[in-house]
């Protein structure tokens, strides 16, 4: 566990930032200096300067973070239970039931994702509800397919056959003995999923399709600074490195809890 410790650290030390310091900042992330536009950075109370609209840059990146990580962790759990329904059903039921089942995930494995979460923002409009349950909705498919393989293989060891031999309803079954034994690996594979909710989240607030104005989140901080880099390189290399200290960090801790519980 000590090799997760670092990553896991970071992590909870960007995230406690992002709550903490819109509470100490003078300006709000929506707040217009009128007097300070496109500030250098320390200029005016502004430690990391101000955008073309004179915003304070620190407060939007706090504000940002926020949100990206909410938007992924909330897509993460509905991916989660979704992932996990589906695959206990599946790996518990066998026969036809699986084989159909399983034939779903392979038919919504073969559709372009992106364009899925694109077409539920244009039919339904553009919200952050929205954005965390079609992102959670599309990345179950790993979930389901790992949580089946585990129930197929606890579905025969003694301790299950016992319970059900012994007349103990499946509901329970599932619930006291199969959950317990599979939430080591699915919180492996939720920490996994992380990073790539991330970059899903990013990529569609980059193309304007995730999160609107007033809010903010890193992906259109990215864009905002690559359309300034010219002028203002720290409005890009500043929440560029948070989004890919995440990734990494992310990815260690899931890589590491699933080499322990796989």
């Amino acid at each position: 566990m000590k090799r997760i410790a670092l990553p896991a650290a970071i992590v909870a030390l960007i995230a406690l930032a992002a709550l903490v310091l819109p509470m100490l900042l003078p300006w709000s992330h929506d707040a217009i200096d009128w007097d300070h536009v496109r500030a250098a950075p320390a200029t005016a109370g502004h430690w990391l300067g101000t955008d073309e609209l004179g915003r304070d840059r620190l407060a939007r990146l706090a504000v940002a973070t926020r949100i990206t990580l909410a938007v992924a962790l909330a897509a993460a759990l509905v991916s989660m239970l979704v992932g996990i329904g589906w695959g206990m059903i599946a790996g518990w039921a066998g026969g036809r039931t699986d084989e159909l089942m399983m034939r779903i995930v392979d038919a919504l494995y073969a559709l372009p994702f992106m364009f899925i979460v694109i077409v539920l923002m244009v039919v339904f409009g553009r919200s952050i509800l929205l954005v965390f349950v079609g992102i959670g909705l599309v990345e179950w498919l790993t979930m389901a397919r790992i949580v089946r393989g585990q129930v197929m293989t606890l579905r025969h060891r003694p301790f299950v056959l016992a319970a059900e031999a012994s007349g103990v309803p499946v509901r329970v079954i599932l619930a006291r003995h199969i959950l317990p034994n599979i939430a080591g690996v699915a919180l492996a594979y939720l920490t996994l999923t992380l990073p790539g909710i991330i970059m899903i989240e990013s990529f569609l607030s980059f193309l304007g399709l995730g999160v609107q104005e007033p809010l903010t989140s890193l992906g259109i901080l990215v864009k905002e600074g690559a359309d300034d880099m010219d002028v203002a390189p720290m409005g890009l290399l500043v929440p560029g490195g948070v989004m890919v200290t995440l990734l990494v960090c992310l990815t260690l801790v899931g890589e590491r809890l699933r080499d322990r519980f796989a």
